[in-house]
């Protein structure tokens, strides 16, 4: 019997050819895998710049495409009987030498490309990678048949020409170097695509074997997936990508057998992070040592993982090991339980009335928008419950100073609404949490050995958007778990913040060990570089201790640049959404279901609802809120306009605050950028009248 592996290739193939083909494509995998009477059997090709390349006679005029090693298959695609053939004789393959990926690239392009760099070498004398020998190059993964063009190439641009035609493990060290990098900082981003733990070259412990595929594809969970019987087989045609495929530093992060520490992982839009947090769980599912919680800020975010994690985890036993949920119901859970009832919540306009009423009887000076974030932002932040306290606490974020006085009178002002909220019975989302962790840490303890009584009600908790969760709320997810082995697994990106809520991990008790993505799989550069200029491209501060750059943030792939559109009006706006939506949906066949449409403010949404709607057009309308961790094949973000987009009313005055101004301004521009960046494939935005200051010139 074969070992048959699976490219993911094959199945987006697949899934692109008639329902009558496809079947019989299954039909004959299958029979190849179990080496039944009527199986396909391997063909040479002639001409191929690999021997180990054959073609299976899939049906009746499609072949699959097969790297064959012994008893080992990798079957890359199936394509008609024609391209199948052209597509064995054109590419190369090889091992990493120092991390012992599979490797795979466009031979035939290269031999095409080989006489106008040898040319463009004899008319300079320059050459990129004149002061580096050979040995080096090879050290740092390059593989010695790529040498000879390397060796033409005169400039960067000449190397990134020559980018598509490369491994992704051989053009990324070779870049560092070109920009000038040492070789270290070659190995290093060399090593970024490695998984874990490390299985040879450098700082392993047994030497990579380069003839041996089969060890290469399991250590390239991008590139493959083995296969033993029909229902892996299954899954592995018919599963999302996301689901059969982890890249490398995903999967590093994703599988590594057991963390004695909490881990922190962040990364720009479309790194994976929400992959990773959902294998993260999978894996622990199936290793851990008791009950998962996977959990995210809002009930919306929550559905869509529990989705998501049906088809991760067929198996219905071990998917009942991972409850998914929000922050907000846990903390409603554990209130309800000990106090034998629902806790009944306040409403924000009733909330707010509260605070203007507070805010008249002491006549502190300061408006109830500002008595609000001081009472969220400074006392439940930090979980301040005497005035001596308060008198004594730092104010990170909060740039009016305040004496002793003041905060006395804030002090009172702060209790007025909490005594009146008890009063009624009513409490805030954040009061619930911090209570709730509050009655875990009277009825837990310190709980450090794993063989002893575990009464926390979570044995694992992943924790996804990270980067939206407040200090009270982080304070119950560290209370619901022990302090022992894989305990706290936190995925978020703090320049994806759309609340304003800023705190390191280590300042609510957990220290966690932080690692970071880098690369953008799902953004094209395009619009990753447009949405960095978008969001400012400037440090952000939460979850670690200082700040983040967006510096190292990159894309794997290329694509059209965003298109930004201005109208005349808020009509001709409208109009051009609709004329665009069908364009992309009756014209160009994207399905309505991977297009969405964003903008700032509800009553934009409901009136872009409508015009699609009249048009016949079914696709997603939301606000930009609404986007939170979704992805699109098309994205539409209207009303981009000055007055709309920061919206007014969600600006603290400058002369109250100016620093929470600030903080608002920052926020705004970050939601923006959320929306902005769950388009993978393309981009629209637009505006009528004046452009928002946060739009790129």
């Amino acid at each position: 019997m074969p070992r048959l592996a699976i490219s993911p290739e094959f199945p987006r193939e697949l899934r692109a050819l008639d329902e009558p083909v496809r079947r019989d494509v299954v039909v004959a995998v299958r029979r190849f895998l179990y080496q039944v009477p009527a199986a396909p059997h391997p063909e040479r090709v002639r001409n191929a710049r690999d021997p180990r390349v054959a073609t299976l006679r899939l049906s009746d005029r499609h072949r699959g495409v097969v790297l064959r090693q012994r008893d080992v298959y990798w079957l890359l695609t199936v394509l008609p009987d024609g391209e199948a053939w052209a597509y064995a004789q054109r590419y190369g393959f090889g091992v990493n030498p120092e991390i012992g990926v599979i490797e795979m690239w466009d031979a035939e392009a290269l031999e095409r490309v080989e006489p106008a760099l040898r040319r463009a070498a004899e008319s300079s004398e320059q050459r990129l990678f004149r002061d580096i020998c050979d040995q080096d190059l090879i050290s740092v993964g390059v593989d010695p048949r790529l040498l000879p063009y390397l060796r033409d190439v005169t400039n960067e641009a000449s190397l990134e020409a020559l980018e598509p035609l490369l491994p992704r493990t051989q053009y990324a060290p070779l870049a560092v170097l070109a920009r000038g990098g040492s070789l270290a900082a070659a190995w290093r981003e060399l090593a970024y695509w490695r998984t874990a733990p490390p299985t040879g070259g450098r700082g392993g412990e047994e030497p990579i074997d380069t003839e041996d595929v089969a060890a290469a594809l399991l250590r390239s969970p991008d590139r493959a997936v083995f296969v033993a019987d029909k229902d892996e087989l299954e899954w592995a045609l018919t599963a999302p990508d996301w689901c059969v495929f982890l890249h490398p530093p995903q999967h590093r992060l994703a599988r590594t057998p057991h963390y004695d520490h909490p881990v922190l992982v962040t990364g720009g839009a479309g790194t994976g992070k929400t992959f990773v947090a959902l294998h993260r769980a999978a894996h622990l599912a199936e290793h851990g040592r008791g009950t998962v919680l996977l959990v995210t800020f809002s009930q919306v975010l929550s559905n869509d993982l529990a989705a998501r994690l049906d088809l991760l985890i067929p198996d219905e036993t071990r998917r009942k090991r991972v409850e998914v949920g929000n922050v907000d119901r846990l903390a409603h859970r554990i209130v309800t339980d000990a106090e034998g009832r629902q806790p009944t919540l306040v409403g924000a306009a009733e909330l707010a009335e509260l605070w203007r009423e507070a805010a008249q009887e002491v006549g502190s000076g300061h408006s109830p928008a500002f008595l609000l974030r001081e009472w969220e932002q400074v006392v439940l932040a930090q979980n301040l419950t005497t005035l001596e306290e308060y008198l004594a606490a730092e104010r990170p974020g909060r740039s009016v100073d305040l004496d002793d006085e003041e905060r006395t009178a804030v002090w009172r002002a702060i209790g007025l609404v909490v005594d009146r909220l008890r009063e009624s019975g009513r409490r805030t989302l954040l009061q619930l949490a911090t209570e709730a962790s509050t009655l875990l840490g009277q009825t837990t303890g310190d709980l450090l050995e794993e063989s002893g009584p575990v009464l926390e009600p979570y044995r694992h908790i992943i924790v996804d958007e990270a980067q939206d969760l407040h200090p009270a709320q982080w304070r119950l997810l560290r209370a619901a778990v022990p302090h022992a082995r894989d305990d706290l697994f936190i995925v978020g990106d703090p320049h994806q913040r759309i609340f304003d809520t800023r705190v390191a991990l280590g300042s609510v008790g957990i220290d966690a060990r932080h690692y970071r993505l880098d690369v953008s799989y799902r953004l094209p550069q395009e619009i990753l570089t447009w949405g960095v200029r978008l969001r400012g491209g400037g440090p952000a501060d939460g979850l670690v201790e200082g700040v983040q750059e967006l510096s190292a943030f990159r894309a794997a792939e290329h694509g059209p640049r965003p298109t930004v559109v201005a109208y005349e009006s808020p009509e001709a706006e409208l109009a051009g959404l609709a004329a665009r939506v069908a364009a992309w949906v009756e014209d160009e066949g994207v399905p309505a279901a991977e297009v969405a449409v964003a903008a700032r403010s509800a009553e934009l949404v409901r009136r872009a609802r409508a015009v699609l709607r009249s048009a016949g057009l079914d696709v997603r309308v939301t606000t930009l809120h609404g986007m939170k961790g979704l992805e699109f094949r098309r994205v539409a973000v209207i009303g981009v306009a000055d007055g709309i987009v920061p919206a007014p009313d969600a600006l603290t005055p400058a002369g109250e605050d100016p620093a929470a101004r600030a903080h608002d301004l920052q926020r705004e521009r970050g939601l923006l950028y959320v929306a902005c960046t769950r388009a993978y494939e393309m981009l629209y935005v637009s505006y009528s009248g004046r452009a928002s200051p946060f739009l790129p010139p």
